[in-house]
């Protein structure tokens, strides 16, 4: 039986983590997606056709997401066969993480729409037309998943978290004083345990 997985990252991110996944998810082939845009409604395609062409070579097919990845894998594979899913510190909920940001910044809705684009303090750049896709393009997500959150995540609440676990077949592993991005030696260790042990 062959058995792949495909890794999306997040933001900044780069196909070529899979790399680092090898080690923990033997007998399966890695394929990291190689995507350079924000925008769910351009990643999709490419998303999408990394699925189909593992679709007709695999048996099975898993994911490992990342941040913003787990995002564009739901948004994308929502109604595709996959086996099981990782998410690394997802974004599970994109439409309250915009109207976060939005808050955060003190932009309304009235304001954003008016304006289209807004640049924030903190890096982000708030758009009506990602906001209004978000919500004309609902996620149902039936996958088996496993999910690695960071107790300190900056970006998901827990309790979104939590409602999320709640309405979907997930389970919950939380990393004590982690943050969203997995980068120290601690925090990869932590990692890697995980993925061995969910995988």
């Amino acid at each position: 039986m062959k058995k792949v997985i495909l890794y999306i990252h997040g933001k900044g991110g780069s196909y070529l983590e899979a790399e680092r996944y090898k080690k923990n998810c033997l007998g399966f082939d890695i394929i990291g997606i190689d995507y350079k845009d924000d925008f769910p409604w351009i990643v999709q395609d490419q998303i999408k056709a990394a699925y189909d062409k593992v679709r007709r070579e695999y048996d099975s097919i898993y994911i490992i997401a990342n941040s913003i990845g787990a995002y564009f894998t739901m948004h994308t594979l929502q109604n595709c066969e996959i086996e099981k899913a990782l998410f690394i510190s997802p974004i599970l909920d994109m439409e309250r993480l915009i109207l976060d940001m939005m808050r955060w910044a003190n932009v309304s809705e009235k304001d954003l729409c008016k304006k289209g684009e807004i640049h924030t303090d903190f890096g982000e750049t708030l758009s009506w037309e990602y906001l209004c896709f978000v919500r004309d393009n609902p996620i149902k997500w039936n996958v088996p998943t496993e999910i690695l959150y960071a107790e300190k995540d900056n970006l998901t609440s827990r309790q979104t978290v939590d409602l999320f676990i709640e309405h979907h077949n997930a389970n919950l592993t939380i990393m004590e004083n982690g943050e969203h991005w997995f980068h120290t030696d601690e925090q990869l260790s932590f990692l890697d345990k995980w993925m061995i042990n969910v995988i």
